[in-house]
């Protein structure tokens, strides 16, 4: 046993199933982060004669495409996750350790857990995920906060919710419409599908519940400094996707690009100029980077922190390495594997056949992203779908979507408890996740604070 296992020793014994790094035990691989990426990996090394050890930061698995739905209140948390304990209860090669990495050596071979120390590994696969990016204006992110993980959710919930209270207690009839405009910067999967839920709960879910105002009075807008909404998507399909969100009451701005960020709204710049918009509500999907976790590997990065990878996913001079997921910069034939969740879990299962291989003294294989179509919902019977060469649009896209995303939820109590809030929301167009806690004056933006 190394000396920098030491700190971990007391652990070992009172928990006999996690790994001894000893030259009688079994490989022993260290995966960081279980998102799809990492639980995809983890899977894929079941019932292998390795010894897993899996890392998070939380304790439950989050179905992130949903997250949005958390944060609009139309599915409350425990529908798009499960816990990592649970998930994994009946493969008995892993331990499953709840903590966050702070650091990894590759020369020692080690992750270093806050407040617990280093654990060695013999190969090392890394999840870490990505994190929200203000391309270097972090000020913002008080005023303007993305959307990653169920705290993000909650916290944007409560924000939306609590502006319709506050547009209810104002007289003023101008600081009113800014309670009642919600700007949305970024016009991605996750920024259209925020603009078109939120435009149908003012329109429909909250009618005839205030008396001082009309919620079909809300402002929602769309800012994309790009030409067009959902710029992964083929053209024609964006611009069917612009034509849905207008139609929802959506405002769309595109090659809008913000300039300025604060407490009571948004300064943007386009061919016309530059404009304010006063508004207390603004939500950031506009981009992302990586975990600075890579970092820590000390190889080279690209421009969104990504670490750049061999085409096997492992990383130079290391083979015993893998970086996956929306932490690895990956090509083929000059185009970079997506962030999508399929393209997670297609590396997730390559990198750990690779591992397998290396073990058993076979070459390993460069990954190969095959493409099962991309799929973008708007709202109520609105998304658009590319699947090959089908083209989709409006309800039968929709359709598409929703089945596939009901598919791909973890365990069957979620399915269900999915497919009856949508399918009662469908017909009522009431959403009952609207809880707010704490008192409505303890600070509108409090729950955007991030620990």
């Amino acid at each position: 046993m190394r000396k920098n296992d030491i700190p971990l020793a007391r652990h070992y014994r009172i928990c006999d199933k996690l790994p001894r790094m000893n030259r009688q035990s079994p490989p022993h691989i260290v995966i960081i982060g279980c998102g799809f990426v990492g639980m995809e990996a983890t899977k894929a090394l079941a019932n292998k004669p390795v010894q897993v050890t899996l890392i998070d930061r939380c304790n439950h698995h989050l179905f992130q495409p949903l997250l949005y739905q958390v944060a609009t209140a139309g599915l409350s948390a425990p529908s798009i996750d499960a816990p990592i304990r649970h998930i994994f209860r009946n493969q008995s090669n892993i331990t499953v350790l709840m903590g966050e990495v702070i650091a990894i050596d590759t020369s020692l071979r080690n992750v270093t857990l806050e407040g617990v120390g280093a654990i060695t590994y013999d190969h090392l696969i890394v999840a870490a995920g990505a994190t929200h990016s203000y391309f270097g204006n972090d000020a913002w992110s008080a005023h303007a906060p993305g959307l990653k993980t169920l705290e993000d959710a909650f916290a944007l919930r409560r924000r939306v919710l609590l502006a319709f209270e506050h547009a209810e207690r104002e007289t003023n009839t101008e600081k009113r419409c800014a309670w009642l405009t919600f700007a949305i910067i970024g016009a991605g999967a996750t920024g259209v599908a925020l603009a078109g839920t939120l435009a149908e709960i003012a329109h429909h879910t909250l009618k005839c519940e205030f008396c001082r105002f009309d919620s079909s009075a809300t402002r929602v807008l769309l800012l994309e400094g790009g030409d067009r909404v959902l710029p992964a998507f083929p053209v024609d399909l964006s611009q069917k996707a612009r034509q849905q969100l207008i139609k929802l009451g959506v405002v769309v701005r595109t090659g809008a690009r913000v300039t300025l960020v604060d407490e009571n709204g948004v300064e943007i710049a386009d061919a016309t100029g530059t404009s304010r918009i006063a508004a207390q509500t603004l939500m950031w999907p506009a981009g992302v980077a990586a975990s600075p976790l890579g970092k820590s590997l000390g190889m080279p990065l690209d421009r969104a922190g990504r670490v750049v990878v061999q085409p096997d996913l492992s990383i130079s001079d290391h083979p015993e390495v893998s970086v996956i997921g929306d932490l690895a910069h990956v090509e083929r034939d000059g185009t970079l594997a997506p962030g999508v969740s399929p393209a997670a879990k297609q590396m997730g299962s390559r990198a750990a056949r690779n591992v397998l291989a290396q073990l058993e003294g076979k070459a390993t294989t460069s990954f190969r992203y095959v493409d099962y179509g991309s799929l973008a919902t708007i709202g109520r019977k609105s998304a658009v779908a590319l699947i090959g060469r089908i083209k989709l649009s409006g309800l039968p896209a929709w359709l598409v979507w929703l089945f596939a995303h009901i598919y791909f939820l973890i365990g069957f109590r979620n399915r269900i408890s999915v497919m009856f809030d949508w399918g009662w929301a469908y017909f009522s167009f009431q959403r009952y996740a609207r809880i707010v806690i704490g008192p409505w004056n303890s600070g509108h933006r409090r729950g955007y604070r991030r620990n």
